[in-house]
């Protein structure tokens, strides 16, 4: 097969991983930058163009698209699509897991746990918008952030008023969360691929932080599930529509609760965590369903909304 890895790094440890699995299994792969991508939108050859030639015969692609590119990745990859080429992770699905609001309210929607999560607008709901989520302590979120900026623990119901305040006031959108106490600065991220958790591992906050991303200098290590965790991941990536993703739990006195559902998870700490070559599962997967459906579309994980 000739494969696109949709990256803006060939040498971001994910991608050369992806790349090393593929050419082992005796594939052609190329990286290729999202943003220098341009494209003819026409009704009956539609075409990418790249650093001035054109891009054809790819049977797959890989989207590893990051959030600061979303939109245009996902408009980049949504031409590979109109072109016949199987996608990894459809660009709706993508751009649904993106949007913290929908994808919470579609896993709300199926049943899915979650920490009770407050939305507002104005500034005079902040009172009732926190007695929502059991007050302080309350977990306030930018809609736009990721790798947990913009994530901050407000601990006593002032503080709690102030930083909402200062967001809006900054016309940030946010969300407002209960905060899972016994957690203990512990979420669990299960890697799904295929519609099965393939590897699952622990992400411990440093000392003195309740953020367990591994970006803010937490820690990773090998984490056993249990096998309603392990459905509950199972459903928020069938939900999402996605085919791989890393689905991020937390324990709660009240079951299994799903922070976030990444379409795009980094391979260096699960593959570490876990010693599995996920890179290489993640090839045959794209193997067993090239040319399986019509257009490259499984409409067996396509979620709804």
């Amino acid at each position: 097969m000739k494969i696109a890895i949709l990256s803006r790094n060939a040498k971001l440890y994910s991608t050369r991983r992806l790349v090393a699995a593929a050419e082992a299994r005796g594939h052609q792969v190329r990286v290729i930058d999202a943003l220098r991508c341009y494209m003819n939108i026409t009704a009956h050859n539609p075409q990418i163009h790249y650093r001035g030639e054109i891009l054809e015969d790819f049977d797959a692609v890989i989207p590893r698209i990051g959030a600061s590119i979303t939109f245009y990745g996902t408009a980049v990859l949504r031409q590979f699509e109109m072109m016949n080429v199987y996608p990894l992770n459809e660009s709706v699905a993508i751009s649904r897991s993106r949007d913290k609001l929908r994808s919470l309210q579609l896993l709300s929607r199926k049943g899915i746990g979650l920490p009770v999560t407050g939305f507002a607008h104005s500034p005079d709901d902040i009172q009732d918008l926190l007695g929502i989520v059991g007050g302080a302590p309350a977990v306030i979120k930018l809609l736009e952030g990721t790798q947990g900026i913009g994530v901050v623990l407000a601990e006593t119901q002032g503080a709690a008023e102030s930083v909402i305040q200062a967001f809006m006031g900054m016309k940030q959108h946010i969300l407002v969360q209960e905060f899972i106490k016994e957690a203990k600065g512990a979420d669990i991220r299960a890697f799904v691929v295929g519609g099965k958790v393939v590897a699952a591992m622990k992400r411990q906050a440093k000392e003195g932080e309740f953020r367990s991303n591994l970006h803010r200098g937490g820690s990773a290590s090998l984490c056993r599930i249990t096998p309603e965790e392990r459905s509950v991941a199972i459903r928020a990536a069938r939900v999402m529509g996605l085919n791989v993703c890393g689905v991020d739990l937390l324990r709660s006195n009240h079951g299994p609760v799903v922070m976030e559902v990444n379409s795009s998870p980094g391979l260096e700490g699960i593959e570490s965590a876990s010693g599995k070559d996920i890179a290489d599962m993640i090839i045959q997967f794209i193997e067993q369903n090239v040319g399986t459906k019509e257009s490259g579309r499984r409409t067996q994980t396509k979620g709804k909304g």
